[in-house]
């Protein structure tokens, strides 16, 4: 029996590329995630770590300036992978999630377990908003609704994501882009997006129909760059990284959600990976995201702050160069 058709990209049809076979998106020479069978046993291994119902950060909620400007940097941490990046005159949110879950149903799925680390009212003009791929816990459609009616800032996602935001925010500014495209933003600033080893779904049936990317913003002083969601991949990406862009100012890499590693790995990194992989992009400091704010994966809560310290003492790197940000934490990059 000839098999089935694969139906069809609901998001994006384009030209085949070394990342996109005509219908899903694919990690160059990397891993696909995994499947159903390989779901249960994970869900059914037994070793899920116990998180307290609720963690508020020892930070109050921030309230920011109106703008950064110049070469001064600022970035809070409002929770998870969302952070507020202020330089240039601009302010720039990056995967950001205000709702109380991260998940289809407002009842079920990971429950933010402290506040956002800034108020939605207190949050300045937003200019940019940077979508790095579509699982519910970095592209929040009911926090892109409410940044639609207040700021009106223009979103800038990988390929296909803006057909997922274009249904339900109608009239969003959205700028769609492949890896390896470069957007000017204004300020003399522009935002390159690059590639990440991971992998999109909003259900069971769109799997790799929406591309996924990190980020770099390169101002007129510095580049910082947003890796987004992503497995090591043996510091591949990492390493193009320095090549493409010399180093950077200022890192956000994620350390957290990467347990069992038999499962994790391809698509999370570890806090020791995150800084192997500071270390490889030739980054002078670094943020630690996607950690302590939702519950997806089997680690105890405050393991990926305990780990990343014990990965820097190991590979003599001052402490003060990456830090495990908490919600409400802002910090003047030097």
């Amino acid at each position: 029996m000839a098999a089935r058709k694969r139906a069809a990209n609901r998001y994006y049809s384009g030209p085949p590329s070394d990342h996109f076979d005509g219908t899903l998106f694919f990690n160059p020479d990397g891993q696909p995630p995994g499947r159903f069978g390989d779901v249960l046993k994970w869900q059914l291994n037994g070793q899920r770590s116990k998180w307290p119902a609720t963690n508020p950060s020892p930070f109050p909620q921030a309230k920011p300036a109106a703008e950064v400007e110049g070469a001064d940097l600022t970035v809070t941490m409002v929770g998870h992978s969302t952070l507020l990046v202020q330089t240039a005159g601009l302010n720039i949110l990056t995967d950001p999630v205000w709702s109380p879950r991260a998940s289809p149903l407002s009842f079920a799925g990971p429950k933010r377990i402290n506040p956002p680390g800034i108020a939605f009212a207190d949050l300045p003009p937003i200019d940019l908003v940077l979508v790095s791929h579509n699982h519910y816990d970095h592209l929040d459609l009911a926090t892109l609704k409410r940044l639609k009616a207040t700021h009106d800032p223009l979103v800038l996602t990988p390929l296909g994501n803006d057909a997922i935001i274009e249904a339900a925010v109608p009239g969003m500014r959205l700028s769609a882009h492949d890896w390896g495209d470069r957007v000017e933003i204004g300020n003399g600033a522009a935002v390159h997006v690059e590639p990440v080893h991971h992998w999109s779904a909003r259900g069971a049936r769109d799997r790799r129909m929406a591309l996924w990317a990190g980020f770099v913003i390169e101002t007129p002083d510095s580049k910082l760059y947003f890796a987004g969601d992503t497995g090591f991949h043996d510091g591949v990406n990492y390493r193009l990284m320095a090549e493409k862009h010399g180093g950077f100012r200022f890192a956000i890499l994620p350390i957290g959600a990467y347990e069992p590693r038999w499962f994790m790995a391809p698509q999370h990194q570890n806090p020791r990976e995150a800084v192997q992989g500071m270390t490889l992009c030739n980054a002078a400091f670094a943020a630690g995201c996607h950690w302590g704010t939702f519950q997806l994966t089997d680690e105890p809560i405050d393991e990926p702050a305990r780990k990343l310290v014990e990965a820097l003492d190991d590979q003599g790197i001052p402490r003060q160069r990456f830090r495990a940000l908490r919600p409400g934490e802002a910090w003047g990059v030097p």
